[in-house]
């Protein structure tokens, strides 16, 4: 058993809590919405790892905050999914706590109590620009070259961290130790 697919009909309710909606909406389970000029720019480029490319209907924009200055654009949506890649977090140097060790050589994964940071295997990453990776279930992981990408055409509403640098510790429990030698 898993999370329920979206099917389409794919329409949606967006909310607004700044001035303009952007370029990468995240929405439920392993959707994400991108705009029209996302799109474009990551097809003309070659990028590779985000599947569907579905046409996605806006029924309405509730503003949360004080009206927007200027008219709202809403710019197209489509609704994709990172891919499931191979690459895989490592199971000796990264710096995630895991409420126990992962017993599945394939998922990596058992509940994720904290994460200081986490490298890939090496020789597990098969070049995707964004995926998701065996081990870190719920996260997005991208390329370089998806960050040089994202930079050059300005795209709005992502934040990129260097995955040595991810930090999600709800419970203050500190990094995992680091192995010796």
């Amino acid at each position: 058993m898993g999370l329920l697919t979206w099917l389409p009909p794919y329409r949606v309710e967006l909310e607004l809590f700044g001035e303009e909606l952007g370029d990468l909406i995240d929405g439920t389970a392993y959707d994400l919405l991108i705009s029209e000029r996302f799109m474009a720019g990551f097809r003309a480029e070659g990028l590779t790892g985000l599947e569907g490319f579905h046409p996605v209907e806006v029924l309405r924009v509730r503003c949360m905050r004080k009206r927007p200055r200027k008219p709202l654009t809403v710019p197209r949506y489509y609704v994709v999914w990172p891919c499931f890649g191979r690459g895989a977090v490592d199971l000796v140097l990264n710096r995630v706590r895991f409420s126990k060790p992962p017993t599945c050589t394939e998922c990596r994964s058992t509940g994720i109590n904290a994460t200081h940071g986490f490298v890939l295997e090496p020789g597990t990453w098969a070049g995707e620009d964004i995926f998701r990776p065996r081990g870190m279930q719920g996260k997005v992981v991208v390329s370089e070259r998806f960050k040089d990408f994202v930079e050059r055409h300005g795209l709005t509403n992502m934040v990129l961290t260097p995955t040595e640098q991810f930090v999600r510790d709800p419970s203050n429990l500190g990094p995992a130790p680091l192995p010796t030698a």
